[in-house]
């Protein structure tokens, strides 16, 4: 696997509108749900949550000669025989996918590392989790919207919990924001440990180095309820990573929704429902990343 490659995994039901089918392998089994596939198999699926964005990840390889920067993978619970009707609304929408693995209802997340995904995009909850407790980087994508008619792909993330890990949300949760400010400040000049998505930032800042930052076709932005004294410790620690973000939003607990429809998000991963919830109302496509305190005794 090309170190140099961003490598994207996403499920079937992520990509393209499965909303029917998926319903009658909730209402009548997996034998009905194969039947109905099977039939429709010629009928094109109309596009789901991740769609435009697995779209701005493969057009990147447009805007650079040589060897494509950006690889999709297809994860889907489907089988074989089930997913031709996946791959043939693939070829109709001439997306450049070509590797998947249909693993027949059992959830694919082991496949992660085989193939060298540094995110795991999906609309299962379930199948994210277990991603995430083996320590892949993973997210639920749990809203979408009418596309950024900009050709940049623009991606905001939440810091704590997201790309740093949660140690700090972990004091402020158990001691108050008082004790969380203060150890910011005691802590500024230790960087933060990683956080599950810390590495799909490096990749995606690896892209950005190959482009002028003005002509960079991607755009990053960190966006958190963090505010001074304790934006410190974040800008020390993406220093430290040596990780360009192009824009910080520290606001402080205000909600973050109509922040990021003034950033043009093409997507926002966060930890927290709240957040995503705010970025839907914004029609901002928003994923969940069920990882830390915040999400320990949550089903």
């Amino acid at each position: 696997m090309d170190n140099q490659k961003l490598v994207v995994a996403v499920s079937s039901r992520a990509l393209f509108n499965l909303d029917e089918s998926h319903a009658i392998f909730e209402t009548q089994g997996k034998e009905a749900f194969c039947r109905y596939q099977v039939e429709h198999e010629n009928e094109i699926l109309s596009p789901g949550f991740g769609f435009s964005l697995v779209k701005k990840f493969l057009d990147i390889n447009k805007a650079f000669p040589g060897a494509p920067l950006v690889e999709i993978i297809l994860l889907s619970q489907n089988s074989a025989d089930t997913g031709l009707r996946i791959f043939n609304s693939i070829n109709h929408y001439d997306l450049a996918i070509s590797r998947a693995a249909f693993t027949s209802g059992v959830s694919p997340y082991e496949y992660i590392p085989a193939f060298g995904a540094h995110l795991f995009l999906s609309a299962n909850g379930e199948d994210v989790r277990k991603a995430l407790a083996a320590g892949y980087a993973a997210a639920t994508i749990v809203s979408g919207a009418v596309a950024n008619p900009s050709p940049q792909l623009r991606i905001a993330f939440d810091g704590d919990a997201v790309l740093f890990s949660d140690e700090s949300e972990r004091i402020y949760q158990q001691h108050g924001l008082a004790a969380f400010a203060a150890n910011e400040r005691n802590e500024a000049h230790k960087p933060l440990s990683d956080g599950p998505l810390k590495e799909f930032l490096t990749a995606l800042h690896r892209i950005q180095t190959h482009f002028d930052q003005d002509l960079s076709p991607i755009r990053t932005a960190l966006v958190t309820a963090r505010a001074a004294p304790a934006h410190e410790r974040v800008v020390r620690t993406l220093r430290a990573w040596g990780i360009r973000i192009d824009e910080a939003l520290f606001l402080g607990g205000m909600p973050k929704g109509a922040f990021l429809k003034a950033f043009g998000a093409d997507i926002f991963f966060d930890d927290q429902k709240g957040h995503c919830d705010s970025a839907e109302s914004h029609q901002i496509a928003a994923a969940h990343v069920p990882h830390g305190v915040t999400n320990q005794h949550r089903p």
